[in-house]
């Protein structure tokens, strides 16, 4: 094993783990994440850190797809927590492995930052979704003040290479709705106790033109 892949594997995924955990973030997810209904899926999977939030009742299927085989473990072990069977994968955003039209809800959560070409990744998000359904997403982008959005341009390039390639500048709202979504921004805000060039969250539902 490569130092590289030692780092991703055995350190950055539990970064990811610890910071995508801290309390103020899953507050947010609490939020948004209940909302998912009908057959749904996630982008980024990750760590299962949404598996607790989703309803049930509302979500009658689920798969996901996420690049790191540490985080697809345990996502795929908060799925059996949940009590269902989720179709979970190896994959990247930019090429889903599902079918047009496929679903009723996806949710991106602190992953667009990350993917190589957000763009592209919203596209294929489009893609599976069928007309009408929503896209749920709570990502943290390009700040909208000077002084934070100046700090992010001079950090992001040691930040990329220390944290899995997640950027600090992309915007969030403006490219979801870029991508053909109409978008209904539930929230913007700087996080508490968190350095404003990191801490600029947007979250919201976007909707599939029929």
């Amino acid at each position: 094993m490569g130092l590289k892949t030692f780092y991703e594997e055995a350190i950055l995924s539990r970064l990811i783990r610890c910071a995508c955990a801290d309390p103020k973030i899953m507050g947010l997810r609490a939020e948004l994440v209940p909302l998912a209904e009908g057959s749904v899926f996630e982008l980024g999977v990750g760590g299962g850190l949404n598996q607790p939030f989703y309803d049930p009742q509302r979500a009658t299927g689920f798969a996901g797809i996420d690049p790191g085989a540490n985080l697809l473990d345990s996502a795929k072990r908060a799925a059996r927590q949940k009590g269902w069977d989720g179709d979970i994968r190896p994959g990247r955003g930019e090429s889903i492995p599902f079918a047009d039209g496929s679903f009723d809800t996806v949710v991106s959560t602190f992953t667009l930052c990350s993917v190589d070409d957000q763009r592209q990744v919203l596209a294929e998000l489009r893609r599976i979704l069928r007309p009408g359904g929503r896209f749920l997403y709570l990502e943290h982008g390009q700040a909208p003040d000077a002084s934070p959005a100046r700090w992010q341009r001079i950090i992001e390039p040691a930040w990329k290479r220390m944290m899995g390639n997640c950027h600090l500048t992309r915007p969030v709202s403006s490219a979801i709705a870029e991508a053909g979504f109409a978008t209904q921004p539930a929230g913007q805000r700087y996080l508490d106790k968190m350095p404003r060039w990191v801490g600029w969250m947007e979250w919201g539902v976007a909707t599939k033109a029929a």
